[in-house]
């Protein structure tokens, strides 16, 4: 089904309105995971309502809980989710980065036992949004590991993505990296056993650690795995996001001696900047636009696909979605409507919010 994203979003904050949470973390949170779904990002949209749900009904979400500031160091400030919607608890850490980083030009700010923070590129956003230049690295724990390690046969951490993000210029919007260390993301596994389509090759192995293109290894025991991106580079970057995101904020790694209660908790590591403390703004955005211009010059080996920079790919899925709307699988819209109905939301007035 193809749903507009005001419906969405209508329907998104009333489950968690219905689950406890004041109606402005409610339209929060499920602007935060419609944004998602604009972006392209279905691994990170609505379809994580019903895991939202199970973690509520568990006791290991909490709503209403706003980051607690652990350390305040001048350059360096150390939050403490405390279980809160990601998109909250990781909101407040960055407010308070961005008001910091313009006093000092640089800060450090970290965020531990955050619920699931959804897609990063949004905390990026919001840094290049203030004219600042910020990298995040987040790590996954509190559930089983997803991905193996290079050389590996089995999981042994999560997709832990990395962000950078950059202010734009006037002729060139702000640039946006943000990846799963993984291949592809978790999110995007289950989109497409939803579908009832393949993975895409070199992805996935199965509990023998050979090659698959079938999602439902990562759904039956034993489990399968994914795989890093670019072989032995991406599995070190993750290794190192691992412990950035964790060992420097106070906040769990996935070794097996911290829980695993079955939730998602995220723990980051971001460093922001303002340019006009270095080089300058000014130089900052001349060699945006002169270094833009010149990589996107370059002639497409397909005509119809021009080469596109970090971020690009957003903007392009957020026009069309915003016109076309955004497609919901039936499996995927079936686990919403179970989703409401476990806090008290029927499927009836669920429908009724997306007409």
């Amino acid at each position: 089904m193809r749903v507009m994203a005001a419906g969405l979003r209508r329907l998104t904050g009333a489950i968690l309105t219905s689950g406890g949470s004041a109606e402005a973390e409610a339209d929060l949170v499920a602007d935060h995971l419609v944004q998602a779904n604009l972006a392209g990002h279905d691994s990170h949209g609505v379809g994580m309502v019903p895991a939202y749900v199970r973690h509520l009904r568990a006791g290991l979400v909490v709503p209403n809980t706003r980051a607690k500031l652990v350390k305040d160091d001048g350059p360096l400030l150390m939050f403490d989710g405390g279980r809160g919607y990601g998109r909250c608890v990781a909101g407040d850490a960055m407010a308070a980065a961005i008001a910091r980083c313009r006093e000092t030009g640089v800060v450090a700010v970290t965020l531990a036992n955050a619920h699931h923070i959804g897609r990063v590129g949004v905390y990026g956003e919001l840094a290049s949004g203030a004219g600042l230049v910020s990298l995040h690295f987040v790590n996954v724990t509190d559930h089983r590991a997803l991905v193996a390690p290079f050389r590996g046969s089995d999981a042994r951490f999560s997709t832990n993505p990395v962000c950078i993000a950059l202010p734009g210029t006037d002729r060139h919007p702000p640039l946006l990296l943000d990846m799963a260390t993984s291949a592809i993301a978790m999110g995007k596994v289950r989109v497409a056993r939803n579908e009832g389509k393949p993975a895409p090759a070199g992805v996935l192995i199965d509990p023998a650690g050979q090659p698959t293109r079938d999602p439902g290894v990562m759904y039956r025991e034993p489990q399968g795995a994914l795989l890093p991106f670019g072989g032995h580079k991406g599995y070190a970057l993750a290794v190192v996001t691992e412990l950035l995101a964790a060992a420097l904020s106070g906040g769990p790694t996935i070794q097996p001696g911290n829980a695993r209660l079955g939730g998602i908790i995220n723990n980051m590591f971001a460093v922001l900047l303002d340019p006009a403390r270095l080089a300058g703004v000014d130089w900052l955005r001349r060699e945006l636009d002169g270094f833009l211009d010149y990589v996107k010059a370059s002639p497409p080996a397909d005509p119809a696909a021009p080469v596109l920079v970090p971020g690009d790919p957003e903007r392009i899925a957020r026009d069309e979605r915003l016109r076309a709307g955004i497609v919901v699988d039936a499996t995927t819209w079936e686990e919403i409507l179970q989703a409401g109905d476990a806090v008290g939301f029927p499927r009836a007035q669920a429908e009724a919010l997306i007409a």
